[in-house]
């Protein structure tokens, strides 16, 4: 007890800058370093792609199948972090040393037995998993190499993302950017060593894209290890006599399971839009895997931002600053739309530039380039739509998050694309089917904004005026 209280004392002398720091330099302070290393994640996904795309169209379309699955992985170790970091920032926050600890040291637990659920999927689940998407045996066995590895050996991706929440709720996210570098240097290097097969023809194509990605995973989750151990002082982590505790746990699915479900919403979606295109073609579900490549560099750097801009809010909302908590989301919404702004230029302009990336044959610019530039223009409202959600996490109310993704994917977005798509091949267009992405995008931001204006109205405007 002595301890807990000497480490509270601490706390009280050692002001946290997300309390103190003026908001616009703070959230470019804690984003910046995010958004560089979520645009490095980008750009590895690509590269693989990229390689992949070498090898044969069919490769690059058993990757595009994977992806479903592998977003539910990325959801688990995201979601879970997402909601130790908001619990995390709240209670340094609110000067509780010790149950910011007891939340740390659950949220890694949590990440090995994330690791244990998917290597128990990793042995049994892939050929079940694509023969539903595909007839097209070497597609599926790509696919299924290419999968398997990634669950069976996704210990690092769990901890490497626990790391980084961890480091980015404490406003150490250049940290957290350092390990993200780290993890994606080591995959770009090894990607083109292990797929073209300098390493063996069985760690070659879609098995060397995997394997290359695992170690990239394992050395970002090493560099987390070290700095949360070392360099990270308003957190003690301790494993000595650990026991799982409920109540933590609960606290942390309570914000965190939202995300996961809101993520793992887009894994359905990804798996109904692939089953939707392939009655087109697989070149239409390869441009479909293309495009969620591609659109990562416009989404990661607001994800990025949105990591930086979580821990503040929650922070401040636990010290009772609405001032604080208004200002980091105006500031951030600003930002977002100028990032999706230039996205949406790059895509509309320099479809061709793009796909040409991927060694785009002549079928795959025919239905990739008029796919871009539809797809594109629900990119100015998603950014307003991503802020408010991760708003809604930050203060505790992720559930809306998961409605609105929910709303938005599986009642939008795939009916009107199921809608449109054989309305297209009917009369010969397949490319009416893009237009459910900016169609349901206006269902979204109508039901964003009206759960923003409640929450406002409840929470926000409810906090005690507190000091700037």
């Amino acid at each position: 007890m002595k301890t807990n209280q000497s480490q509270t004392a601490r706390a009280e002398v050692r002001e946290n800058i997300m309390g103190t720091m003026e908001i616009n330099p703070l959230l470019l302070k804690l984003s910046i370093p995010m958004m560089i290393s979520m645009l490095v994640q980008a750009l590895y996904n690509v590269v693989d792609s990229v390689f992949v795309s070498h090898v044969s169209e069919s490769a690059l379309t058993a990757v595009s199948l994977a992806f479903s699955l592998q977003n539910v992985m990325i959801a688990v170790g995201v979601g879970t972090g997402v909601g130790v970091n908001a619990l995390l920032s709240k209670s340094l926050g609110e000067k509780d040393q010790y149950r910011a600890n007891k939340t740390a040291e659950n949220g890694i637990f949590l990440a090995f037995c994330s690791f244990a659920v998917f290597f128990v999927i990793g042995l049994t689940c892939m050929k079940p998993y694509f023969y539903a998407q595909t007839s097209d045996p070497v597609i599926a066995q790509q696919g299924i190499r290419y999968l398997s590895v990634c669950c069976i050996f996704s210990l690092g991706i769990f901890t490497q993302t626990m790391g980084e929440k961890l480091l980015a709720a404490t406003g150490r996210t250049q940290l957290s950017m350092i390990s993200q570098l780290v993890g994606a240097v080591v995959n770009i290097i090894l990607d083109p060593i292990f797929i073209f097969g300098y390493c063996g023809e069985a760690l070659s194509g879609t098995t060397g894209a995997a394997v290359a990605t695992v170690i990239g995973q394992f050395c970002g989750a090493g560099m987390t290890l070290y700095f949360n151990t070392r360099k990270n002082p308003d957190i003690q982590i301790s494993f000595k006599g650990f026991r799982p505790s409920a109540k933590a746990i609960g606290r942390i699915y309570t914000v965190g399971l939202p995300s996961i479900a809101m993520q793992c919403v887009g894994s359905v979606m990804t798996f109904f839009m692939n089953q939707i295109l392939m009655a087109f073609s697989a070149t239409a579900v390869a441009v479909f895997g293309v495009y969620f490549k591609l659109q990562s560099f416009v989404f990661m750097p607001i994800f990025g931002m949105n990591n930086g801009m979580v821990p503040i809010i929650s922070y401040n909302y636990g010290a009772r600053n609405p001032d604080r908590v208004k200002k980091t989301i105006k500031c951030a919404m600003f930002y977002s739309e100028a990032i999706m702004l230039v996205g949406f230029l790059l895509f509309q302009f320099a479809p061709d530039k793009l796909l040409s990336f991927f060694a785009a044959s002549d079928a795959m610019l025919a239905i990739g380039i008029p796919a871009m530039r539809i797809i594109c223009l629900h990119f100015l409202l998603a950014g307003t739509s991503i802020v408010l959600s991760s708003v809604f996490q930050a203060l505790g109310n992720g559930v809306l998050s998961m409605i609105i993704s929910i709303v938005r994917q599986l009642v939008f977005l795939i009916p009107i694309a199921y809608v449109l798509a054989r309305y297209g091949a009917s009369v010969g267009n397949s490319d009416l089917v893009w237009w459910s992405y900016p169609i349901a995008e206006v269902f979204s931001l109508t039901l964003t904004l009206f759960f923003f204006r409640h929450l406002y109205k409840t929470v926000i405007a409810q906090l005690p005026e507190g000091r700037e």
